[in-house]
Order: structure tokens, then sequence, then C-alpha cells
């Protein structure tokens, strides 16, 4: 039985993780637990799953859990709770679905404490892929993909270095806006954004979704995980989102991975690697399938996918601006502060006002994500 801990419990990838650990009893303990402040949602996972340890980053609502459960769950709080929490012994491996860079911090702790990762943020490294992946080798650490996309390329490879490798093609649904013309997007809603047409996500994924900046994380995400150049990697949209990526070998043979969209089925093979367990979810019915489509993405339309490019060419400390500029573009957007059109103008003013570092250490990634942050707010209002 494997003993595991899920950081951000609460979200659609912390609550699909549960539910393969609520499937296999006997393959799976889950024996700690973080959530950023929805303690309605944690008393209920504590009920379920008795964890010895809990997080709550948000130190108020910590205070008011631990008023309402008994001492078989010790309450942990803040940074420093979640630093504690990723250390503890009795982990072995830590899902991290934590959304946005705050999982950068945590990620390192859990790498240097030992601890296998079944990594579903991707944001950690965009900002600091060539120091995590470092650290990942020296302290003999598996950093195993969930995210669908990168999880098939994982597969795909089939064990086999990136030197064997002609092309990466990297799979997008083309996200909620793909069918609607761009001189509608001035004016879209927040809810026209955030329905999804295949993946049931969160919101500031799916409104990256909508940008295709996700897309452009994932890219330089896969940079890092498979040690690849940027110019082999291609975006191909994919609207049935039913090949999650393939890879293409030097003598021409492409391998694709191809299942259902539900979450639970990468998120599965990362917990039980190297094994495959039965899964009760259903697999590809050819018969019905029917047809299969691809299009080039369009970089006009999607500017974000663009400038998501940029980055993955210059590196150093640029991924990390790219990426901080678009986290706060996208809570501007969601809490209606700025209309759809001006997140990728944000980003690009962001971009362009970066000196860039070309071999940052850590405290250099983090200073360049708190700049960048504070340059967003303060082009917000002067785009808008």
């Amino acid at each position: 039985m494997k003993r595991i801990a899920v950081l951000g419990s609460s979200g659609s990838i912390g609550q699909s993780t549960l539910a393969v650990a609520r499937s296999m009893p006997r393959q799976f303990k889950v024996v700690a637990l973080s959530v950023n402040s929805d303690i309605v949602t944690l008393k209920q996972q504590i009920k379920e799953f008795k964890p010895r340890l809990v997080c709550v980053r948000d130190s108020c609502a910590a205070f008011k859990l631990k008023a309402d459960i008994g001492s078989l769950t010790k309450v942990l709080s803040g940074d420093e709770g979640l630093d504690e929490l990723v250390k503890d012994k009795e982990i072995q491996q830590i899902m991290f679905a934590i959304s946005g860079s705050a999982a950068l911090g945590p990620l390192i702790s859990a790498i240097k404490a030992g601890k296998d990762i079944a990594l579903a943020n991707k944001e950690a490294l965009v900002m600091a892929g060539p120091i995590v992946m470092r650290l990942a080798k020296k302290y003999k650490v598996n950093i195993l993909p969930v995210d669908s996309e990168q999880s098939a390329i994982w597969q795909s490879l089939g064990g086999l270095d990136a030197h064997n490798v002609r092309q990466v093609y990297l799979t997008a649904s083309g996200g909620p806006l793909r069918k609607l013309a761009v001189n509608k997007f001035k004016d879209v809603t927040i809810a026209r954004v955030l329905r999804h047409p295949r993946w049931k996500m969160g919101k500031k994924i799916t409104v990256d979704s909508a940008t295709l900046m996700n897309k452009g994380l994932e890219l330089l995400e896969a940079m890092f995980l498979f040690n690849l150049e940027a110019g082999k990697i291609k975006i191909l949209i994919h609207p049935e989102a039913l090949i999650h990526s393939m890879v293409e070998f030097n003598d021409g043979v492409t391998m694709a991975q191809l299942s259902v969209t539900d979450m639970r089925i990468p998120i599965q093979y990362a917990l039980s690697f190297p094994e495959r367990l039965s899964c009760k979810l259903g697999g590809v019915d050819f018969y019905r399938l029917g047809k299969l489509h691809f299009e080039k993405p369009d970089l006009k339309k999607f500017p974000c996918l663009r400038l998501a490019n940029q980055a993955a060419q210059e590196l150093g400390s640029m991924p990390a601006v790219l990426n901080a500029a678009n986290e706060e573009s996208v809570n501007f957007f969601l809490n209606g502060k700025i209309n759809f059109l001006t997140i990728p103008k944000i980003v690009e003013k962001v971009m362009r006002a970066h000196a860039k570092i070309t071999n940052p250490g850590l405290a250099d990634i983090f200073a360049c994500d708190r700049w960048a942050r504070e340059e967003a707010k303060r082009g917000a209002w002067r785009i808008n």
C-alpha cells in the first residue's frame, strides 16, 4: 500500500485523485491533505479518509478547522505548515494539485525530502524547470507527470531519451472559444470562457485553455520534463481530445496515447507506476469514433501562445515572468476588471519591460515573479 499526500485536495485534480484512492483502498492510503481555504470540503475529506496531517494555507480558516475536528488529525497552517507536511516521513508520494506558482516552494521542499512527485501543477516547472529537474536528479526523486498531455508524452516515449525524438505533437482541444470569431472576443463573458467543451477544470486553467496559454505553459513544461528543445515540440489542435499527445521518433514511427477525457486515468497511472492497475472507466470505442480532426493553432487569434513560444526561445527568467503576468491577468479577468483581449496585452507589456536573467537562481526566480506581478498590476490600468 502506497502512502500518499494530496496537495490541493479541494480542487478538481485533488478530488479526482481522492476518487482514485477511494476506488483502490488496498493500493493507496491517504495520509495527508492540504487546501488553500476550503475547510468545508476538507472536513468531509478528513471524515472519509482520516489523514494524520492536514494543512490549510489560510491561517484563519485553519484556526476554525481546529475547533471543529478531533485531535486525531494534526492541523498545520500557512506556507510553514505546508513545508512541514511535505517532509513528513510517512509520506511516500505527493500529488501536487496546487494551482499556480504557489506550488514551487513546497515542491522544492518535497524533492529535497526525497518524496516521489505526481505533478499536476505546470507553473512550478515553467518558472524554474531547470532547477527543479536538477534537484530531482540530485535527490533521486521521480517526477511523474499528471497532465494528460505530459502523461501521454511520457507513455509514448516508453523510456527512450530525447535524442531518439524527431518531433513531439502536444495536442489541444482548442478550448471554449475555438469556433468563436476573433471580433467577438472583446465582449466575451466570463461564463462563456468557463464553458470548456471537453474538460471540467478549475477556473484559472479553463481561462488559460481559452487563450491557449495553457498549451504554451505545457510546451515549456514538456521541454523541462523531457529535456526537449522548443523546436521539437509542435502544438496541434485536436477538438475530439482523444489523442492526448504523440511522439515521432527518428525512424519516422509515431507513438500516440489515446484515452477518454477523464483525469482519473493519468492520475491513476502516475500513482501506480510502473504498474497498470485495472480501471473501471471505459476505453475508446473505435467502432463509434468516426473521424479525428487536426488543425494548426492560429497565433493571431491566440497571441498568448505566441508569447509562450517567445519565452520558450528566450528561457532564463522569461518563463517565470510570462507565468506571473499571466496569473495576474487571468485573475483580473475573472474578477471583472479587464476584458478577455486585455490578458495577452498585459503579458506582452510585462515581458517587453523585463531585463532577462540568463541563468537565474531560485532567489532570482522568486524576485522576477514578484516584479512581474507588480508590473502586471500597473499595466492593467493603463491598457484596459
